[in-house]
């Protein structure tokens, strides 16, 4: 995995933009330790579910509830990639069983897999080989507005215009 890595801005509605406080970001994950004192400190419960994740720009895991916005986590700044991510305990000890790319404020491609991945691997965690539910974001040429492509629908869920075939959401990036 030597390939280049976005960067992606928030680009979601201001309102979560007021989650974002200091020391809001997520728990920074940078080693199995890390994760190992990290998971040890979630209850039973909150474990069964997906946690909010980013990737920071120096490509460190950020892990947060999962009710917790994107933006929050990521404490204001630009990510690396973002969604949800879960974790399952084997035999063997903690994997990730489960990750997207699924955040509607900073919409990343499927491309950010490269940096999910490399975040991943600082854990020590295995993990699936790609996301396991992929989200593909476009911004509308026509009203402006985000859409999430569902099979291969190239079509604005606002307007019905024609979307690009490359992501476009950030139209700085």
């Amino acid at each position: 995995m030597t390939e280049a890595v976005r960067s992606y801005r928030y680009v979601g509605p201001p309102g979560p933009l007021t989650t974002v406080r200091p020391g809001s970001a997520g728990c920074r994950i940078a080693s199995s330790t890390a994760f190992g004192r990290w998971v040890a400190l979630r209850p039973a419960p909150e474990l069964c579910e997906p946690f909010t994740y980013a990737v920071a720009g120096d490509g460190v895991l950020l892990l947060a509830p999962r009710r917790s916005e994107h933006v929050a986590c990521a404490g204001g700044g630009a990510v690396l990639g973002a969604g949800e991510i879960g974790f399952a305990r084997d035999a063997g000890g903690w994997m990730v069983d489960g990750v997207s790319n699924l955040s509607t404020g900073y919409c990343p491609d499927t491309s950010s897999w490269t940096a999910v991945a490399r975040a991943v691997d600082r854990t020590g965690l295995a993990r699936p080989d790609g996301f396991t539910h992929e989200v593909v974001f476009r911004r509308c040429p026509g009203c402006q507005e985000h859409s999430v492509v569902r099979e291969d629908h190239f079509f604005c869920v606002f307007c019905d215009g024609a979307l690009p075939p490359e992501w476009n959401v950030d139209p700085a990036g």
